[in-house]
């Protein structure tokens, strides 16, 4: 059997045995125990594939294969693996032990059905990260729902039905519309080549020929579920919700893995196949990012619920994603950095939201108003939130400051026709603010006057005990990832260079063609680009031959 499939399918085999009648799993920490076991052997799988992943030729898809499905329509499941898809499977697979890890004393009800859905989900979100046929990514794009619908709905807090139903609505209604404009792409190559096809590859040629209106609808389908995915602003208000109604492992799998599923298909399907509108567009859509890094900062300021906060980080850190991955600056900059900031803000985000858990389970409150000094009397798990929050701010020599940086390098660098300095200053000021609140965060509940909420503990006691054992060794590794890439970022970067380059050519291409040629009619008279107009521009098309008209320089 193919490796990548068994990676894939490894997590839902190994979950079908928590739903029978077996005795042994009416035990709670031998159900935890399994599903431990079950990430961790997940993990080893995509440890080998690293292995055997040629890092001299991260450009190309790996490990590919594919399986028939109904040929006559040109349906299969195929997949592979280049270096993006890598490291978002590593990712993957090394925050689902620690989850499940961390979730030993959170969940106590309902265990079977708990650790069944995540391991599920685990396996819809690897199938998205290796698919490399259109069908297969989106059939796990949309499953991903399920479990976390359920993990919200019926694992979260007082308010988790009404926020599980939002975050249905919103993410589902956005990818029907994404799955309209993918339909599309295959429809015009059935029509070009007489065959259907949904091979990824494949649709990328035969969107290259669609006129700049045709890209535009398409792209436009794909920002109604990848943006909300994100979540881009303002399409980002399902988000703090669902958040703060989830159980600290819903939350932590949600920032981690599954936002980035959106800035997945904004780099994998967005700039290759709408080339010419990307760069039309590009400056609306690096508005909306700005906003969102802005906005929510500011939103941040006035919270009071911590998670809640954290919860509207994201939606600001993840603004300098899209903004990374628009920028098309010459040596893309921008979007390695963005692909770099999808990983860190998974490491870090998600450490925060198990330390935030981890307070919740002692105090039962996430107020900040009720809490203060906590660095006094529980002072291990201050030093993680510490820690975890200057990465998150971006504080050089942790993972997060070198993605951050190289967006704002990759906005600043990035064609005059496309972002331009501008954004990249707006967005700084982003980093500041985002640095005050989480700073003041830390300052009121960790430095600030010893306020200490009344202590709930599982066995009646009201003793306020330190983080133990079990969650020092939750955090331990997602921090040693925090240090390592924050000090040893140049695999990660070297690694992403080429299929990111790769990804975003067709748009460079049409962003430099913009700047550079101008089509002219009988009179000499410059009109509109012919880019602008004839959307087929890649670096195998040059605009010279789409022009009807002399183009001169």
């Amino acid at each position: 059997m193919d490796l990548l499939l068994l990676l894939t399918l490894f997590p839902l085999l190994s979950a079908l045995p928590l739903m029978l009648p077996i005795k042994a799993f009416n035990c709670r920490k031998t159900v935890w125990s399994y599903a431990l076991l079950s990430t961790l052997v997940t993990f080893v799988f995509s440890l080998i594939v690293a292995f055997k992943f040629d890092f001299a030729a991260t450009g190309t898809m790996q490990l590919a294969g594919s399986l028939s499905w109904v040929d006559a329509f040109g349906l299969s499941f195929g997949f592979g693996i280049d270096s993006i898809s890598l490291w978002l499977v590593m990712l993957t697979t090394f925050l689902m032990p620690i989850i499940i890890l961390g979730s030993l004393s959170a969940v106590k009800m309902r265990v079977r059905e708990f650790y069944f859905w995540m391991i599920v989900l685990e396996t819809f979100m690897l199938g998205t990260f290796v698919a490399t046929d259109i069908i297969f990514f989106y059939v796990c794009f949309e499953l991903t729902l399920v479990p976390l619908y359920i993990l919200i709905g019926v694992f979260g807090s007082d308010n988790r039905l009404r926020a599980a139903k939002i975050f249905f609505l919103y993410t589902f209604s956005g990818s029907m519309l994404t799955f309209a404009g993918v339909m599309y792409v295959a429809f015009v190559n059935s029509v070009n080549t007489g065959v259907w096809s949904f091979d990824i590859q494949t649709l990328y040629l035969a969107a290259a020929g669609m006129s700049l209106a045709e890209q535009s609808w398409v792209l436009g389908a794909l920002l109604a579920g990848f943006a909300v995915k994100v979540p881009l602003f303002p399409v980002h208000t399902w988000l703090p919700l669902a958040h703060t109604e989830a159980p600290t492992a819903g939350s932590v799998i949600l920032a981690g893995v599954l936002l980035k599923l959106g800035t997945y298909g904004l780099l994998r399907f967005a700039l290759p196949m709408c080339p010419a509108a990307v760069v039309e567009y590009a400056w609306l859509i690096g508005i909306f990012a700005v906003l969102g890094v802005l906005v929510t900062a500011l939103i941040c300021w006035v919270q009071t619920d911590v998670k809640k906060l954290i919860a509207y980080s994201s939606v600001s850190h993840l603004g300098f994603c899209v903004l990374g991955l628009f920028a098309l600056d010459i040596d893309d900059a921008g979007a390695v950095g963005a692909v770099m900031y999808m990983i860190n803000h998974g490491l870090s985000t998600g450490a925060l939201f198990l330390c935030i858990g981890m307070i919740y389970e002692r105090f039962h409150t996430r107020d900040m108003a009720k809490m203060s000094g906590l660095g006094r009397v529980i002072p291990v798990w201050a030093s993680f939130t510490v820690f975890f929050v200057l990465a998150s701010v971006g504080l050089p020599g942790l993972n997060g400051f070198i993605g951050e940086f190289l967006t704002l390098i990759g906005a600043f660098l990035s064609p005059s026709n496309v972002l331009g300095v501008e954004y990249a200053a707006f967005a700084g000021v982003g980093m500041i603010l985002a640095a005050i609140y989480l700073l003041y965060m830390v300052g009121k509940v960790i430095f600030g006057p010893l306020l200490v909420p009344d202590v709930h503990n599982d066995d009646g006691s009201h003793e306020l005990n330190d983080l133990n054992p079990r969650e020092i060794f939750t955090l331990l590794p997602l921090a040693a990832a925090c240090l390592i890439l924050g000090m040893l970022p140049h695999g990660m970067l070297a690694s992403l260079e080429a299929p990111v380059g790769r990804l975003t050519a067709s748009a460079k291409d049409a962003a430099e063609l913009d700047t550079v040629f101008v089509e002219a009619d009988t009179q000499g008279t410059p009109l509109r680009l012919a880019v602008d107009d004839h959307a087929s521009v890649s670096l195998h098309a040059p605009l010279i031959k789409t022009a009807p008209r002399a183009a001169e320089r």
